[in-house]
């Protein structure tokens, strides 16, 4: 083959890699804070929240107070069940040792996951340590594969904001002049005003444009679990809504659909 020809089909090859790279990719994602599978009647049934996941079928979900073969849930990897009940893909990082095991975030991709890791948020009160999930997943785009970083994150919960401010500032840093499409997803403690949450405004797109409650499950009054999305260019909200489901834990789930735009 000459020259000329292979010059041509690959000029051919780029033309519509570039083209299939061109179109919007759009993505179901889901976060949600499963109270290690108990729900507001006590009873452990990760049955339940498997079947909210499967009734909201999300591409990506965020889990936050996932145990991982802790006495407390009968020595169950959590993350790993609920892949198995939802045919995904999962990964867990573990921010504490508790009772024999650990517990932390997990994420669940119905993609691959090409790697994963944990980084500890700022601990400076001696509270319970909070972490961030670090995946990132290849996402199949016709001929592509495009990689999408997924944050799975728990921010602390007392009253005084101080390393919920860091955690948000922590969190920014990670994707300083870093390109790479991101979602942010977890429960963080805190609300639309706050000082964390203005921070992460600065850095990540929301995907809401006023609150959507989450807490208490029964009656939600409070937004606090959020989904956002960098860099803000790149995402495009189509839909944001909590699901209606107020027994398997002690959060609602949030859901979202977005479009991820070409470069």
């Amino acid at each position: 083959m000459s020259r000329s020809v292979l010059l041509i089909a690959w000029v051919c090859c780029s033309c519509c890699t570039a083209l299939c790279a061109s179109e919007p990719i759009r993505i179901r994602v889901l976060s949600y804070n499963i109270h290690h599978g108990e729900g507001v009647d006590g009873q452990l049934d990760l049955n339940r929240i498997a079947s909210v996941i499967k009734n909201a079928r999300p591409d990506l979900v965020a889990l936050q107070e996932v145990d991982q073969n802790t006495r407390r849930t009968e020595v169950v990897d959590q993350a790993n069940e609920l892949a198995l009940m939802t045919e995904m893909h999962s990964v867990f990082g573990s921010n504490i040792d508790l009772q024999g095991g650990h517990y932390g975030n997990a994420i669940l991709s119905r993609f691959p996951i090409r790697q994963h890791h944990n980084k500890l948020l700022p601990n400076v009160e001696r509270g319970e340590q909070r972490g961030v999930l670090i995946a990132v997943v290849g996402i199949p785009a016709d001929s592509i594969d495009l990689n999408v970083r997924v944050f799975a994150t728990h921010f602390d919960h007392r009253q005084n904001d101080y390393e919920r401010r860091l955690s948000a500032e922590f969190i920014n840093h990670l994707v300083d002049d870093q390109p790479v499409p991101t979602i942010l997803m977890g429960d963080f403690n805190d609300v639309i005003g706050s000082e964390s949450i203005s921070r992460l405004l600065k850095v990540w797109k929301p995907t809401v444009d006023a609150p959507l409650p989450t807490i208490p499950v029964g009656n939600p009054k409070r937004q606090i679990d959020f989904i956002f999305g960098y860099p803000s260019p790149r995402w495009r909200v189509i839909k944001t809504r909590v699901l209606e489901e107020s027994l398997a834990s002690d959060h609602r789930a949030i859901l979202c659909e977005l479009e991820l735009m070409p470069e």
